[in-house]
């Protein structure tokens, strides 16, 4: 039987001694993919770890979380054999808030805070929007991937693939629309908010107000493109998120 780490984290360079692991959480129905590139743009001194819950890849058959603090106490067992090592999360839009939360549940287990949050295209806390899409019909929840992006069109087209990626997506969005948004604390750890300049779900004064959230140092940075501006220019942010870690370059 697979220990609990291994079906939750993928680690395309695995390293006994990095001087930090950067877990990598995902989108709303996503999967590692949106971060498979940054191995090889990440320096050698930074571990990443790709998480990936249940409903995709090869957790296609396991049962989705009911609850998204389901989901963090799940995710927060994987994860704890790993933090003998500094450590630091990157959460991309319902991954941020996940990755919120992860930290904040860690903290209460004693366990060593991180190097550094990085929590992007996610509105903070206080300016949580929920929302419905999770009631749509596959058509019109087709339909919402696209138009935020990061999803081919030409796939979602294709029925056999609609039948093995929707589920997460609803069942994802199902998790953040009905989200509580009442995180206990901020983190003690210096926290970057990122965002597109064009993401049409979030604003610069939504996104800033993660500062809220941290009793230390905090930053926003705006890049060029959208919702999935990071998988347009994977190499400016990830060597955004290399200066923050204090890794030289």
């Amino acid at each position: 039987m697979n220990r609990p780490e291994s079906a939750w984290l993928r680690r395309p360079r695995p390293q006994r001694h990095p001087a930090v692991r950067l877990l990598c959480l995902p989108h709303a129905g996503g999967s590692t993919a949106l971060y498979r590139s940054w191995k090889d743009l990440l320096p050698p001194e930074v571990e990443p770890v790709l998480v990936c819950p249940p409903g995709r890849e090869d957790r296609m058959d396991e049962p989705l979380p009911k609850e998204l603090p389901e989901l963090v106490a799940g995710l927060a067992r994987a994860v704890e054999p790993l933090l003998d090592r500094p450590w630091a999360v990157f959460g991309h839009s319902m991954g941020a808030t996940v990755a919120h939360e992860l930290v904040l549940r860690l903290l209460r287990g004693r366990h060593r805070a991180p190097e550094h949050l990085f929590v992007s295209a996610r509105e903070a806390p206080q300016h949580h929007h929920g929302g419905t899409v999770h009631l749509l019909d596959d058509d019109a929840l087709a339909a919402e991937l696209i138009r935020l992006g990061g999803t081919s069109p030409e796939l979602l087209a294709m029925a056999e693939v609609r039948g093995l990626v929707l589920p997460a997506v609803r069942g994802d969005y199902r998790l953040i629309e009905t989200y509580a948004a009442d995180p206990q604390g901020p983190v003690p750890c210096p926290m970057t908010a990122l965002v597109g300049e064009a993401d049409t779900e979030l604003t610069a004064e939504e996104a800033a107000g993660w500062e809220k959230w941290t009793t230390g140092p905090f930053q926003l940075l705006t890049f060029p493109g959208g919702h999935f501006y990071l998988s347009d220019r994977p190499r400016v942010v990830v060597d955004a998120v290399r200066r923050r870690l204090l890794i030289p370059a």
